[in-house]
């Protein structure tokens, strides 16, 4: 046996029975510090002050509290836990959905309840020494360095050959935040065709489908789930492919089938209700939406979006029938709780106002519906942030149906000057309107900005600024083309960019500061930003 005298111990479970038997446990091991907590909410607040070697949480706390599960997110997002830590999942529960759930967060064990000292003991062995093995690469793991990765796994295996097969995961993240790609997909496909795992197929899907090779992506997946069909990870995959193609009603299918297997993550079932939603499968969008607003409450991965999503598909569920008194109490209670948790997010305020009156419209009361249409539309025209696409065409589409028509009809010229370069975005914006000076309000930029970039790839650097500046010029909020100037100054300004270059960068990008980080071009923005400033 292994000795724990000098290892910190932390036990969560809301039974003090539970608390006090395990500590009992722990103390013959000889172990002398063991903390308890009787809910993950204390855990979290005990993990920040003080660091422990193990951890037993209980899955299930009680109705309102972070489960086990959630906690572990947490941990994790907080960077709370080391990677030299043990993490083990206690439960009751042996049922597939539980465990499943457990497992997707990947704990470093799942432990049933009852289990003896002699139990606890020998799977408590077998964790720390696959740890003490592994610990040059958990460490550089911590300091978040993938190159010092590779290298721990390298000296491991030359140590001992044998070993090999526990850097392989190791290996294969590595590689991918080091951005080597055909390093990466030479090495998972090596894995594959030696010993297939779930692991490494959703690794290749997943790099596949970010090269743009979505065709093979869909392949890869479809022989892992013949292979791993109780992965729901892997389903998750394959619905993302398939909605990116266009394959929606597959992908909801597809996405019902992991929720069958794996009901407990929030992400999964808000996406499975935006797909049913745009499917017009107002029941399954209603059911998702409910369970992610539920299962939200206490999860790092709470969204608003499913509760608008539930109000929306509530409403849309009872198109032309009015709305009953249940569901209306249930309208008002998921956007009022967006109302009151988002107070300064103005995006939000307009959307929560403008579904309720959507849904008083329904239910036949046109009078209060106009005036919060009205209050909406107000918010509107004061907000200093940039919707999503997505979310720009369906407030344009609510305003529509609220007889709103010029209202919606300046948020899709704004969705135009904003997004006009994106041929899905003007594709989608074509469905609401046919008016020319709205679909073509955007060519002429679209069209310089395509040229600058033609000359910035030729190293023409100062004819692809002029073409920047022109089309910036026509669409000021232009995300694209505001962030295409920007790097051009300050690429033609070197090192050292003059004041007047940097001061132009600056006032491009105050242009698209509205830009929602969920935007795929946040990041560069946020990196434009941070080397005007530092310059």
């Amino acid at each position: 046996m292994l000795v724990y005298s000098q290892k910190s111990f932390l036990i969560v479970d809301d039974f003090t029975d539970f608390r006090t038997s395990v500590r009992s446990m722990l103390r013959e091991m000889g172990i002398k510090d063991v903390d308890v907590a009787e809910s993950g909410e204390t855990a979290l607040r005990m993990c920040a002050q003080k660091r422990y070697d193990f951890i037993l949480h209980d899955f299930h706390m009680g109705d309102g509290k972070k489960n086990g599960q959630q906690v572990l997110e947490d941990l994790m997002l907080d960077k709370l836990i080391s990677h030299e830590a043990i993490f083990l999942m206690v439960t009751a529960e042996s049922s597939q959905a539980v465990v499943l759930s457990a497992l997707e967060h990947e704990p470093d064990a799942y432990l049933t309840k009852p289990f003896n000292r002699l139990g606890l003991t020998q799977r408590l062995d077998k964790l720390v020494q696959r740890k003490t093995l592994l610990k040059p690469i958990l460490q550089a793991l911590d300091r978040g360095r993938p190159a010092d990765v590779l290298l721990a796994c390298d000296n491991l295996c030359k140590q001992d050959p044998r070993f090999a097969p526990l850097c392989l995961r190791y290996r294969a993240d590595a590689l991918a935040a080091l951005n080597r790609h055909e390093d990466l997909e030479r090495f998972l496909k090596a894995i594959l065709a030696n010993r297939p795992t779930p692991w490494a197929y959703a690794a290749l899907g997943k790099l596949l489908f970010k090269r743009g090779q979505a065709g093979q992506a869909k392949e890869i997946y479809e022989q892992a789930i013949k292979t791993f069909a109780m992965m729901p990870g892997l389903y998750d995959g394959l619905a993302e492919v398939l909605a990116s193609a266009g394959e929606t009603k597959r992908a909801q299918s597809i996405l019902e089938e992991a929720v069958r297997l794996s009901p407990l993550a929030v992400r999964r079932q808000m996406q499975l209700g935006k797909l049913a939603l745009n499917n017009a499968d107002f029941d399954s969008a209603s059911k998702a939406y409910r369970q992610a607003v539920s299962q939200g409450q206490n999860s790092r991965f709470k969204d608003p979006e499913s509760n608008l999503g539930l109000a929306q598909a509530l409403i849309s569920k009872n198109h032309g029938n009015g709305l009953d008194a249940r569901t209306r109490v249930e309208i008002n209670q998921v956007l009022g709780d967006v109302a009151k948790e988002y107070t300064d997010d103005q995006g939000l305020q307009v959307r929560a106002r403008l579904i309720k009156a959507t849904g008083l419209a329904q239910a036949g009361d046109a009078e209060t519906a106009a005036k919060l249409t009205e209050a909406a539309i107000a918010r509107l025209d004061n907000m200093d942030q940039f919707f999503s696409a997505e979310t720009a065409l369906a407030v344009a589409s609510q305003l529509q149906q609220l007889g709103q028509a010029s209202a919606g009809s300046a948020l899709l010229k704004n969705c135009v000057e904003v997004y006009g370069d994106d041929p899905a975005v003007m594709k989608n914006i074509a469905k609401l309107t046919d008016d020319p000076s709205i679909l073509g309000a955007g060519n002429e930029a679209v069209d310089l900005n395509r040229q600058g970039v033609r000359a910035y790839q030729a190293g023409q650097l100062a004819d692809a600024l002029g073409l920047f500046r022109r089309a910036l010029g026509l669409q000021p909020k232009n995300i694209s083309i505001a962030l295409n100037t920007a790097q051009a100054l300050l690429r033609l300004g070197g090192e050292k960019p003059p004041l007047a270059l940097l001061e132009e960068c600056r006032t491009c990008l105050g242009k698209v500061a509205g830009i929602p980080d969920s935007d795929p071009r946040y990041e560069r923005y946020r990196k434009l930003q941070i080397r005007a400033v530092s310059v």
